[in-house]
């Protein structure tokens, strides 16, 4: 695979058509500049520079202690070694309690942190959030499934929407996400059969991360990707560093394997 460089800038109309071409989006995640650059070469569409940092950068324990200025910081390190792919920001927890914080708050990481689009957690309760960011201009990724934010009250890393109550409050929330003006969806860890409903459900493109192989997409954390991650990797989640010489390599791979349906495999899927 070629460097992808010269091609087009992925806008959120390039998304849109490839999920109704069924052409699969790649993403990944990426918090500095030399690992945007490696990823945007190998060809993502799409970069989310997430709170997952909090783990994989800092150490922590869970993404709850990430600051607004981390997530500006980190952005804006992505946005000098990335042109060409979607940038989407993570709004860390509770940066939006209200609409008012959440509208100051999404455009420092535009203006500041070079957001092209912020992803939030949550169904019902952020559908205001989401009508109101995309009102003043700012594209939204919605998040949904299990939501890292809230895993204490969530009980745990575990699976979302086993149960039917559960998968059914799931898709409506997709429902009223994309309602209330959300470009992109994230799911994470629900079971394959529901992120294939979903998908086929709302015309925004979805992105799985351990939500089967039906997902418009795929995105994985960049670490877990190249079997750097401390402590236990998910299981949703392959070292695709494993036979490869280089860590462009490895990117490649995964890119690959995501746009030929590859990845995902049932051993990643619930």
């Amino acid at each position: 695979m070629s460097s992808h460089t010269a091609d087009p800038i992925v806008t959120r109309a390039t998304l849109e058509r490839m999920k109704r071409d069924g052409e699969k989006i790649a993403c990944l995640t990426a918090y500095d500049a030399a690992f945007a650059q490696v990823v945007e070469q190998a060809g993502v569409e799409m970069i989310i520079v997430g709170d997952s940092l909090g783990m994989v950068v800092q150490g922590r324990e869970s993404t709850l202690p990430v600051s607004l200025e981390d997530m500006i910081y980190h952005g804006a390190c992505v946005a000098r070694g990335a042109r060409r792919a979607l940038r989407i920001v993570d709004m860390p927890f509770m940066s939006y309690p209200n609409v008012n914080e959440a509208l100051m708050n999404a455009a420092r990481l535009m203006r500041e942190g070079g957001a092209q689009m912020v992803k939030l957690e949550g169904g019902a309760r952020v559908h205001e959030i989401v009508h109101e960011l995309a009102l003043q201009g700012i594209p939204v990724c919605g998040h949904l499934g299990l939501l890292p934010q809230s895993v204490h009250q969530l009980g745990g890393y575990r699976v979302q929407g086993r149960e039917r109550e559960t998968a059914h409050a799931i898709l409506e929330d997709a429902r009223g996400l994309e309602a209330a003006g959300a470009a992109v969806l994230v799911l994470e860890c629900v079971p394959a059969a529901l992120a294939r409903e979903i998908t086929r459900a709302v015309s925004m493109p979805v992105i799985g991360i351990g939500a089967g192989p039906d997902c418009d997409g795929q995105v994985l954390v960049l670490q877990d990707a190249l079997g750097i991650t401390p402590g236990k990797r998910p299981k949703f989640s392959k070292d695709f560093m494993a036979g490869q010489t280089s860590i462009q390599a490895a990117v490649q791979a995964y890119v690959r394997a995501v746009k030929d349906g590859g990845f995902p495999g049932p051993e990643q899927s619930f």
